[in-house]
């Protein structure tokens, strides 16, 4: 299998750091969606990081669909299999994948909009929804104990930590690390894990 994407793109990364922890063998190819459209588009003409090419050719999109793929072919998931477990953590991914959505947007309007045609009304409206989506992430983290090892990491925690990393990163200052002192540790101590620091946000 071949993972088409940038390990600076959170989606990317949370699949990719999926498939290693399910080990799944792939090949991950570090094409840009910005810098070698052409090159993308010639795996996936939709150009959507990320994308998997799977051993019979069929390319799939989007993480989570690609990460059901994945955990279908390993025989078994990241996810809980108890209802009430399974819940809380699908609240927390989901949470996480809201923000993450958020944060990308503000990424893309601060770095590909041109200054005069950026709408103000529209990015406040954007920050408040990120503002909201990580205090609720952080109220769901308080009680979320920090893995001693990857084994232990599910989704959840595996979503959350990629999408705090990639917030930092990429809006330094914007989501404030002191607000958030269960998702920072968290992330702290996941990022140090071997799939983690194989595969770093670039």
């Amino acid at each position: 299998m071949r993972l088409i994407g940038m390990l600076d793109s959170p989606y990317v990364r949370r699949a990719a750091i999926t498939l290693r922890l399910l080990g799944l063998p792939y090949a991950l190819e570090q094409v840009s969606v910005f810098r070698t459209f052409d090159q993308f588009r010639a795996i996936n003409p939709v150009v959507k990081a990320p994308s998997l090419v799977c051993d019979n050719g069929v390319v799939l999109m989007d993480s989570t669909l690609i990460i059901d793929y994945a955990e279908a072919l390993a025989g078994r998931s990241l996810m809980p299999a108890e209802l009430v477990a399974r819940q809380r953590a699908l609240r927390i991914v989901g949470l996480s994948l809201a923000a993450c959505e958020k944060a990308v947007q503000r990424v893309y309007e601060h770095n590909l909009r041109p200054t005069e045609k950026v709408h103000q009304p529209w990015v406040e409206r954007v920050d408040g929804q990120c503002a909201s989506a990580f205090a609720l992430l952080e109220d769901e983290m308080k009680s979320v104990p920090l893995p001693v090892a990857e084994e232990e990491l599910d989704q959840a925690g595996l979503t959350a930590a990629v999408v705090w990393t990639f917030t930092q990163a990429m809006l330094p200052g914007r989501v404030d690390p002191v607000a958030h002192p269960a998702l920072t540790a968290f992330a702290t101590a996941v990022e140090t894990f071997p799939a983690f620091r194989a595969l770093p946000h670039a």
